[in-house]
C-alpha cells in the first residue's frame, strides 16, 4: 500500500470506518433482511400480481428513477466532498472526520431508497428476481460512493489545501 505524505498524522482508517459503519447498516444489513422477508413470504405465500400488465412498465419507471438517485448519489458525493469541511487548522482532524461522516450519511440514505423501489415492486406485483435487482442494483452504488483509503487522502489533500488558501468552512 503506497504511503501518502499525509496518512501519518491523520488517522484514514478512523474515518473510513466511522462513515462505513452507518452505510454498512442502511446499504447491506437493511436490504438484506428485507430481501430475505421478501424471500420467504416469496416460498411460502401467494402474491397477486396488484398491476397487472402494467407491471413491465413499472419496472421500467422504477428502473429510471433508480438509475436517476444514482446518478445523483455520485454527482451530490462529489460536490459534498469537494467543498470546505474544517472550521480551523487546528481541529482539522476532528473537523474533517465529523465532516465526512455528516455529508456521506445522507448520500447513503439516498443510495438506500433505491432497495425502496424494489420492495414496492415486490409487494405491487411479487415478482422476487426484480426486487433481488433492485437491491444489487444498490449495493454496487454503494460500493461507488463509499469512501476508501484513496478517496480519503484526496480529499485530505483537497482539505490541506484549501486550508492553505485561507478557505474554512463557514
Amino acid at each position: 500500500m503506497l504511503v501518502d505524505k499525509y496518512e501519518g498524522d491523520f488517522d484514514l482508517s478512523r474515518v473510513i470506518a466511522k462513515t462505513l459503519y452507518f452505510g454498512f447498516a442502511v446499504n447491506i444489513v437493511v436490504p438484506m433482511v428485507g430481501l430475505f422477508a421478501c424471500y420467504y413470504y416469496y416460498n411460502n405465500h401467494f402474491i397477486d400480481n396488484q398491476v397487472g400488465d402494467l407491471a413491465n412498465t413499472l419496472f421500467y419507471v422504477f428502473g429510471f428513477l433508480s438509475l436517476s438517485k444514482a446518478g445523483l448519489a455520485l454527482w451530490w458525493f462529489q460536490n459534498r466532498m469537494h467543498a470546505p469541511m474544517v472550521r480551523s487548522a487546528g481541529t482539522f482532524e476532528q473537523d474533517l472526520t465529523t465532516a465526512i461522516v455528516a455529508r456521506s450519511k445522507p448520500i447513503f440514505i439516498l443510495i438506500s431508497t433505491i432497495n425502496m423501489y424494489g420492495f414496492l415492486y415486490f409487494i405491487l406485483t411479487g415478482r422476487f428476481q426484480e426486487t433481488v435487482f433492485f437491491v444489487v442494483f444498490s449495493f454496487l452504488v454503494f460500493q461507488i460512493v463509499r469512501p476508501r483509503y484513496g478517496s480519503v487522502r484526496k480529499i485530505v489533500q483537497r482539505q490541506r489545501n484549501l486550508i492553505e488558501d485561507g478557505t474554512f468552512i463557514k
